[in-house]
This record gives C-alpha cells, sequence and structure tokens, in this order.
C-alpha cells in the first residue's frame, strides 16, 4: 500500500477534489474508506500528492472537530497503524490526529485505550521533536481520562502494552509506561492487583535498568504493591537474590536502590527485613558483604538519620533495644559491622568485648580496609556525638578503651592509624588520673577502667544480655573461619589435582619422545634371504 499504482493515486487525488468542491456533501462518511490511502499518499515521491492528501485530511479533521457525530473508534485503528510508519511526516499526522480524537472521542474511545497507548509510548521518544512534543501530550490527556471497566476500560490491555514497553530502549519510553503503572495502581489497586502475577517479574527486573531515574520509579511502585505484606517479603528476597548474583550492581546501585527504598517503605522495615534474610543467608562471603554495604548506608545517608537517633537510644529505650538485637543478628556476619553498630548504640563495653574475642585469623585484608573506612567516618558529622563524649574520659572509659584497641589492631603507618591517634592525644585526661612515669595514654585509660570500673554507657545497660550476644557474634564469626578453611582446602585440594595432571602429561610426553634406539631389539626372526 505505500506505493501506489499512479491511476489509483489519481483517482483517489480527484475525489478529495470533488468531495472539497460539492457543498452539502458528508465528507466524514467517506473518511473512513478514504483514510488509509491519504495517509498512504503522505510519503508518496510527488510532492503535489502529498501536498493534496495533507490538505485533505486537514480539511477532514475540521470537520470532525465541527461535528457532533463521528465513528472515532474505526478510524482510530487506522491512525494507531499509521502512528509507526517510517515516513516522519505521515507518524507526526497520525499522532496529531490522535491528539485530537483523545480530546474530542469521549467514551467511544475508551475500547481503544490501549492501542492508542501502544501508539504513543513509542512516539514519545521519536528522533523528531515535534512528534514527541504531540506524543507527550497525548499521553498526558489520556492519562487524565478517568474511564472505569463499565466503559469499557480494559486495565489489563493497558497493563500488557506498559510491560512491554518497559523493555524499550529508549529511556524516556521506559519512564512513561512506569507513570502508567503508578496511576493505575492509585486508580485502582483491586483492579490491578488481579493483573499482579503477570507484571511483578517484569517490573523486578527492571531494578537493573541502566538508568537511575527508571530505577527510581521502579521502586515507586514496588512501594505501592508492598503495602501488601507478603509483596514487600517478595521484593525484599528479590533484592537479595539480585544483588548476590550481580555484586556489581550492589556496589554500583545498591546505595540508591536502598535508601530510596527506605524513604518510601521506611528505613526501620526495611532494615528490619534484610537483616532477617540474611540471617540465615548460606553463602557468608555475600551474607558479609552486604551486611557491610548495608552499615555503611546506615553510617553515611542522610535518609537513615532517624534509624541512627533511634538506635543511639538502644540502651535506654524499648524500641530502639529491639531495633540493635534485629540487626545484630545479621551484623555478626562482620566483625567491623558489628563494632559499628555497638558504637552507634553506644554500647562501649561490648564493642571493646568483641575486639578483644576478635583472632589472628579475622584480622586479614577485607577487615583492615573495613576498618580504614570506619576510623574515617568517625570524623564525620554522624559520630559528632561519640567525640563530644571523649571530652569526658572519666565518664567514658570503656569508649576510650574501645578506640585504643582499633588503635592497636591498625598498622602504625597506615593514614587510619595517625588520624585515630591525633584524635585520642586531643583527649582531656584530668590530672588526678593517675599517670606512669613515661604518661603512657594507654597506661592512664586502662587504669581508670581498673580503678573505677566505671562503665558509663547507659543507665539501663543491663536491658541487653551482651553476654549471649557476645556467644552469638562468635558463633558466626566461627561459622566464618570454618568456611574460609573449607575454602583453603577446596583450592589446595584442586591445585594439587592440577599439579598432578600436568606431572602425568609430562611424564607421558617424554614416554612418547622415546629414541628408537633405546627400544629393546626386536627378538622376531631375521627373514631368509
Amino acid at each position: 500500500m505505500n506505493v501506489l499504482n499512479p491511476y489509483v493515486r489519481q483517482f483517489l487525488v480527484g475525489w478529495i477534489t470533488v468531495l472539497d468542491s460539492v457543498p452539502d456533501i458528508d465528507m466524514l462518511g467517506f473518511l473512513p474508506d478514504f483514510l488509509d490511502g491519504l495517509f498512504n499518499m503522505l510519503s508518496d515521491s510527488s510532492h503535489e500528492i502529498r501536498q493534496q492528501a495533507d490538505a485533505a485530511l486537514s480539511e477532514f479533521l475540521q470537520e470532525i472537530k465541527n461535528s457532533p457525530n463521528v465513528d472515532y473508534g474505526r478510524m482510530a485503528e487506522i491512525l494507531v497503524r499509521r502512528a509507526g510508519s517510517p515516513d516522519e511526516f505521515t507518524r507526526l499526522t497520525s499522532i496529531t490526529w490522535i491528539n485530537e480524537f483523545v480530546k474530542l472521542g469521549g467514551e467511544q474511545l475508551v475500547p481503544y485505550y490501549a492501542d492508542i497507548l501502544g501508539a504513543i509510548l513509542p512516539c514519545i521518544s521519536d528522533e523528531e521533536e515535534k512528534i514527541r512534543v504531540v506524543a507527550r501530550e497525548t499521553n498526558e490527556e489520556l492519562r487524565a481520562i478517568k474511564a472505569d471497566q463499565a466503559e469499557g476500560f480494559d486495565i489489563g490491555a493497558i497493563l500488557v502494552i506498559a510491560k512491554r514497553e518497559l523493555n524499550s530502549e529508549h529511556e524516556a519510553t521506559r519512564i512513561e509506561a512506569l507513570h502508567w503503572f503508578s496511576t493505575l495502581l492509585v486508580r485502582g489497586r483491586a483492579e490491578f492487583s488481579a493483573y499482579l502475577d503477570g507484571i511483578f517479574e517484569p517490573l523486578l527486573n527492571a531494578l537493573s535498568d541502566p538508568s537511575d531515574a527508571v530505577v527510581l520509579l521502579v521502586l515507586e511502585v514496588h512501594a505501592r504493591i508492598a503495602e501488601e505484606y507478603h509483596h514487600f517479603q517478595h521484593l525484599m528476597s528479590y533484592l537479595i537474590h539480585t544483588f548476590h548474583n550481580n555484586h556489581v550492581l550492589l556496589e554500583k546501585r545498591g546505595a540508591l536502590i536502598v535508601r530510596r527504598l527506605c524513604v518510601l517503605l521506611g528505613a526501620e522495615k526495611v532494615y528490619r527485613e534484610f537483616s532477617t534474610i540474611l540471617q540465615t543467608e548460606g553463602d557468608l562471603d555475600f551474607a558479609s558483604t552486604m551486611v557491610q554495604a548495608l552499615n555503611l548506608i546506615l553510617l553515611t545517608s542522610t535518609e537513615l538519620a532517624e534509624l541512627r537517633s533511634l538506635l543511639k537510644k538502644s540502651l535506654v529505650d524499648t524500641c530502639g533495644k529491639d531495633l540493635f538485637l534485629s540487626l545484630y543478628a545479621s551484623w555478626c556476619h562482620s566483625p567491623m559491622a558489628t563494632i559499628s553498630l555497638c558504637l552507634l548504640a553506644q554500647a562501649y563495653n561490648h564493642a571493646s568485648s568483641v575486639i578483644q574475642s576478635l583472632g589472628e585469623e579475622d584480622i586479614n585484608v577485607k577487615f583492615l580496609v573495613q576498618l580504614d573506612k570506619l576510623i574515617r567516618l568517625l570524623e564525620t558529622p554522624v559520630f559528632a556525638y561519640l567525640r563530644l563524649q571523649l571530652l569526658e574520659p572519666g565518664k567514658h572509659t570503656w569508649l576510650l578503651k574501645t578506640l585504643y584497641g582499633l588503635l592497636m589492631l591498625l598498622p602504625q603507618q597506615s593514614a587510619a592509624f595517625k588520624i585515630l591517634r591525633t584524635r585520642l592525644k586531643t583527649v582531656p585526661f584530668s590530672e588526678n588520673l593517675k599517670r606512669t612515669s613515661s604518661a603512657n595514654p594507654y597506661s592512664q585509660i586502662l587504669q581508670v577502667t581498673e580503678d573505677g570500673n566505671r562503665n558509663q554507657d547507659a543507665p539501663n545497660y543491663s536491658a541487653i544480655d551482651f553476654s549471649s550476644r557476645l556467644q552469638q557474634f562468635g558463633s558466626m564469626q566461627q561459622q566464618h573461619r570454618n568456611h574460609l578453611k573449607n575454602q583453603l582446602q577446596s583450592r589446595k585440594s584442586a591445585s594439587a589435582a592440577v599439579l598432578s595432571q600436568e606431572i602425568q602429561r609430562y611424564e607421558e610426553s617424554q614416554s612418547s619422545s622415546t629414541p628408537e634406539i633405546s627400544r629393546p631389539p626386536s627378538r622376531a626372526p631375521k627373514a631368509i634371504s
């Protein structure tokens, strides 16, 4: 149809001219029959034909605007098909007509909304700006219309189109598709939920989208869906599973996803659920990595300020205590995350005990990297309260002992060692504290602790059974030690197997290259000459 016979083309043009010149003829009655042919002419090689077709279409459109009775549905099908034309002018004309139809059509177009949306969304990312502008305007008009199922509004068909466009290569189209998910959720949650099984997985997969803007919108949609707890659990489990399989996503997008979810769903709810899932995580290496990531977000994000404030009350407030215990169970996967949690909760005595419980095998390169990060974070506003407590060394002796314990674990030539040592040098020890002849600050703090045995972490320190927590931490770390030993043993076995194969191949190659002279003489009888 894109290449019309010249005679057919001239015939259509002639009819258009006649219809346009004869008064009292209902042009709209002929329009559906001619519309497809007219749109074909818009991409004709003849400039004159294109102009006549465009003029005729403009005349028809004006008639449609002025007429109270128009069959929009039949023409909408043609326009939707033409919106995907490779010809730019044809696309622009069809989208312009669709825009007018959406404004004028009313209830007649409700059954065609899905088809119209399927034509509009790709045009939102069109190379031609005029097409993009009209497509966006039409999309907004369509989304603002309050139609219901009684009028023929098919939410399932709309969702199918939106789901399809989630795979569009164009960011703008994917974003508008997600806006439709949000719109339909707000408009009718019950109707939306009926189709949720078919769209939940594609929405979860969209969390790996390369665009941050798309990911943020996906999270907003998920947050609305997650008002039902089983969907919330599914979302959290999926995220853990995705981060497990895609460490690059965790590294590059993990903080963005977690922080946004904390804003949309509540930081405490999100962190408690993550912790519950990670308690039983079978991959200990991943569990440790994930906990360290969550801990870093907890210590640095402004969105989690309220969560940090609640943790600071862990020793004096029931809600803070429950949160501390909930996080502690999974934070045990990482010694440095556990120590950080204790510093946030002002459980300095327990932090010191955790440090003292560490073994030689626990203090490896990964541990020192995490310790370096923590020391630098101690200089941020998040830990301003901790630094101010150093003004009263007699009251916060376990804090001092904890910090000196961390100092002792750091290599002396490291930047973190120098940062922490400089901070501790500013501690104003009082004159009545017993000093050794060398005025060693470590001796001073140990003397204070021994003399007063004054743990001032909080009035109700005994509200948490820290001895059980220390056993819990030790048990988890023992699992990690055993896991590391098994890994090393497996690597040794694998290396031994490879070495054995290499030796065998070497011996076989040597055997095959043995010179003929070294072989024993044949005992076969000589031939009689």
